[in-house]
């Protein structure tokens, strides 16, 4: 099953790298390398998030989702995306904006493509921040069955009851972002900026939620009398549409920091789009494995050490507006959460094996992945 997962990837991991080789030689070569590990250790809580959505769809969104979610993640978020950003940025049109990006030009000159990028990193990390910290104080202000950090996560659980506190906490939060981090010349940017995020998360998500609610509705009849799995039922039409929008957001979020980094390394586009675009390919197949493994129902924790990252995550991305904040740490905080609470979930199931409870319950063993549904 691992190689089943992987190996699309692998084989295109060769084929990238060969690329790189021929395009720029050793050098190329060895920096595409690099931005390959850069974004799976940036996205590998991005995997564990994706695979909590991704399992509720139907195997045709779960199967759109890796062909045509790979495009636009590849094409369109490490390739369109910083051209977009540059065109924009300099008031150039896409033929100037491509031909400037071929340019090999030193990223702290201004004027050039790595230039404009940086000079643009206050409001795409204000986005992608706000929309992050939207999904992470969505998720841990919300009642559930299952603690992982008990003494934390229930008072908040509590203090979550109160209506629209993920949108009053997170303006707060770019408030002070904005005035407290950002030049003043880009205040009004990041500003804007992360009311967008905020706006883009609450409407794909309330979308979302309103039409997998239709969707419940329409087969609680049938949940009955098929028990307990039915109420996992393959989402399909417009509640499945607006999980794979929401999904494509949540990974343009997570993409940010990483294209970003990259121009730490190079500002050549086509060397950051073989890097990155090789390692959002492995994140779909860590995403792949995890629903079809049924991962995430046997390590129960998982889902919260990723939503602590994310958390983690769009915090740094608000400091990296005033303070460059070093990818290796960006990484390593993402790895060290989801390695904690997989330890933790393993702890708790060798605890719940041996015939004890810690008190928390949980759903995870009733339920089944669509794959295994199907």
């Amino acid at each position: 099953m691992l190689f089943k997962a992987f190996r699309g990837s692998i084989a295109l991991t060769v084929i990238g790298l060969a690329l790189a080789f021929w395009y720029a030689g050793t050098t190329g070569l060895a920096i595409a390398a690099i931005l390959i590990v850069l974004e799976i250790s940036l996205s590998f809580d991005n995997a564990v998030v994706n695979a909590t959505i991704l399992r509720k769809m139907s195997l045709f969104w779960q199967r759109l989702f890796l062909t045509v979610g790979i495009l636009i993640a590849v094409v369109g978020m490490r390739m369109v995306f910083p051209l977009l950003i540059v065109g924009v940025t300099a008031n150039l049109n896409p033929a100037e904006a491509i031909r400037l990006a071929l340019e090999k030009g030193d990223p702290h000159t201004p004027g050039t493509y790595g230039y404009l990028m940086a000079d643009a990193h206050p409001s795409i990390a204000a986005f992608g921040g706000m929309f992050l910290l939207m999904l992470f104080l969505s998720f841990i202000f919300e009642e559930r069955d299952v603690h992982w950090l008990a003494w934390l996560e229930r008072p908040l659980a509590r203090v979550g009851r109160l209506e629209q506190l993920p949108v009053v906490v997170s303006l707060v939060a770019l408030a002070i972002a904005g005035y407290g981090f950002a030049a003043e010349d880009k205040i009004g940017t990041v500003l804007l900026s992360g009311i967008l995020g905020v706006v883009a998360y609450v409407s794909v998500n309330s979308l979302g939620k309103l039409f997998a609610q239709d969707f419940g509705e329409r087969n609680s009849g049938e949940a009955g009398q098929r028990g307990a799995n039915a109420q996992l039922a393959a989402q399909t039409g417009k509640a499945a549409f607006f999980s794979f929008l929401y999904l494509e957001l949540i990974d343009a979020s997570f993409s940010f920091d990483g294209v970003i980094g990259a121009f730490a390394l190079t500002s050549d586009p086509i060397i950051i789009a073989i890097g990155l675009g090789i390692g959002a390919l492995f994140v779909r197949s860590m995403t792949v494995y995890l629903v079809r493994q049924g991962t995430l129902q046997q390590y129960v924790f998982l889902e919260h050490g990723a939503h602590w990252a994310i958390g983690a995550l769009a915090v740094l991305l608000l400091v990296s507006i005033k303070t460059e904040v070093p990818e290796l740490i960006t990484g390593l905080i993402g790895v060290g959460f989801i390695l904690a609470a997989f330890a933790t979930s393993v702890v708790r199931n060798r605890h719940l094996t041996g015939g004890q409870s810690d008190g928390d319950q949980t759903e995870g063993s009733e339920l089944t992945s669509v794959s295994e549904q199907r």
